[in-house]
């Protein structure tokens, strides 16, 4: 596939948007106004379910016959939640249940009023996913009454731990089979944010070096600390764009988005991360190792990766060791996806973007408006890979390389950098750290805004036809690395123990 010519935009900034606070803003907004939230969540469940009709390639995939019925029985549940949504939690919560039912990355939504966070509450302790299990991981060690680090949930109210997670935490997250959205929002399983559509606990039974205790639940205001709590459970990190040389001769190259946004910051970050690693290109190949750091990086655009592999690998070696082709891309050919493709033509100009991008956008464009004319669904983008022949020998290519790479993943890796895993393991790279969060074959999101103008939501654009890897279907690395994964000194202690003697 010709990732160069992919647009890229924005893909899971969304999903990382925890809608919870542990004080009100002081200051008044949207969400704080008098308002019929039961005519909003009509309006904007009406107006997410006609956005998709518009514009979601899934809407007709022949191979996903099911994409209309879960987009219709969506709706249906929201609608019906309407009928006794008398507040904004009402509203928020079924909305994210709608979104969530679609059990696809690329499909999230975020509020429009950035620094608004729902009031948060807690019963003095949170748990965390420790393989299949909840365990208590945080808790308010002045509360006596609350159970101990480390004990084990069974069930609360009778219900048992595995359910009541699906309950309370997958319906409104989606795709509660990955271990990524696991280990992300576990911890929610004894947060409440006035969601209405699910019940504070009253007992939970836990099992306590062997022996089973129940605790009754005293739900109050979650700690001013909450985020800096929930933040050491996940054990994330974001580290800054660099280009690391130790003394040992080894680099450390950290990219925590593929932001595609010509006019972002991190963007700008990006150009300059691969121009110094063009200028250390023959230090590059000559190390011992190389760390692809790609720890907190939601996606954007798989451009870069593919930049970053010319430089350390090189094209004959890339070509030698190709990706399994695709059999296509189709675009959905919608007004709004050609209005959004006309937006990131415009940036790519204003900013002097560069010519491959810019030729891309204006194919997309003017192929999507021909086959909106012509009264198809889908526009098929030309790929490189369509004029290769897969029978044909590969040639011999010098291995440029002379050490190791790691691409070092966590649970945040998702969309574009997961294409840059595949990519990067593809050409020989060693996948080190934690399992990658999953898409599906539905990409390159846009971002309309709902009626209310309360939310905005994404929607995909495109659909990969014949991928290798699947919907929904992680990376795993060949080597798991346990424990912080925020801390840089015990990852590089851990890289390094892999190196050949």
């Amino acid at each position: 596939m010709n990732r160069m010519l992919t647009a890229g935009f924005a893909c899971l900034a969304m999903a990382g948007a925890v809608q919870a606070q542990e004080t009100p803003n002081a200051a008044s907004g949207p969400m704080d106004q008098p308002r019929d939230w039961s005519a909003a969540l009509v309006q904007d469940a009406t107006g997410l379910h006609d956005i998709m009709i518009d514009s979601h390639p899934g809407v007709h995939d022949p191979l996903n016959p099911g994409f209309r019925a879960r987009l219709d029985q969506g709706l249906a549940t929201a609608l019906e939640r309407a009928k006794t949504t008398t507040d904004r939690g009402g509203w928020w919560w079924a909305m994210r249940a709608y979104v969530a039912s679609f059990e696809d990355g690329h499909v999230q939504i975020r509020l429009t009023q950035r620094d608004f966070g729902f009031p948060t509450r807690w019963p003095g302790f949170l748990t965390a996913y420790r393989g299949v299990d909840q365990v208590v991981a945080d808790r308010d060690e002045a509360d006596a009454d609350a159970p101990p680090l480390g004990a084990r949930l069974i069930d609360c109210d009778g219900v048992d731990a595995a359910t009541l997670a699906e309950q309370r935490i997958g319906q409104f997250r989606g795709r509660w089979f990955l271990e990524a959205i696991k280990t992300r929002f576990g911890d929610w399983m004894f947060l409440s944010s006035e969601n209405p559509w699910q019940t504070e606990m009253k007992t939970c039974r836990f099992d306590t070096g062997g022996a089973t205790q129940t605790y009754a639940l005293d739900w109050r205001a979650a700690p001013d600390d909450l985020s800096d709590r929930r933040t050491r459970l996940t054990s994330g990190a974001r580290p800054d764009f660099a280009l690391k040389h130790f003394d040992d001769g080894g680099f450390w190259i950290s990219a925590p988005t593929f932001n595609g946004d010509p006019a972002s910051e991190a963007h700008a970050e990006l150009t300059a991360l691969v121009a110094d690693m063009k200028t250390k290109q023959a230090a590059l190949r000559a190390a011992p190792y190389v760390v692809l750091d790609l720890r907190g990086n939601g996606g954007g655009s798989s451009h870069w990766s593919q930049l970053m592999a010319q430089i350390l690998w090189g094209d004959d070696w890339m070509a030698a060791h190709p990706e399994p082709a695709i059999e296509g891309v189709d675009w959905r050919a919608s007004d709004g996806n050609i209005a959004e493709i006309s937006a990131f033509l415009d940036k790519l100009r204003a900013t002097n973007g560069q010519p491959e991008l810019i030729a891309w956008a204006e194919d997309a464009i003017n192929g999507m408006k021909a086959a909106k004319a012509a009264g198809q669904v889908y526009w098929r983008s030309a790929d490189d890979d369509e004029n290769v022949d897969p029978t044909a020998p590969t040639l011999p290519a010098p291995r440029l390389m002379t050490g190791r790479v790691y691409v070092l993943t966590d649970s945040s890796c998702g969309s574009a950098c997961l294409d840059a895993v595949d990519l990067w393991k593809t050409v020989g790279a060693l996948q080190v750290g934690r399992e990658t969060s999953a898409d599906t074959v539905y990409m390159e999101i846009r971002e309309p805004t709902l009626p209310s103008g309360l939310a905005e939501i994404a929607v995909p654009m495109k659909v990969y036809r014949g991928r290798a890897r699947g919907n929904n279907e992680p990376q795993r690395p060949q080597y798991v690395i346990e424990g912080d994964m925020s801390d840089d000194a015990a990852l590089l202690a851990s890289i390094r123990r892999l190196q050949p003697n």
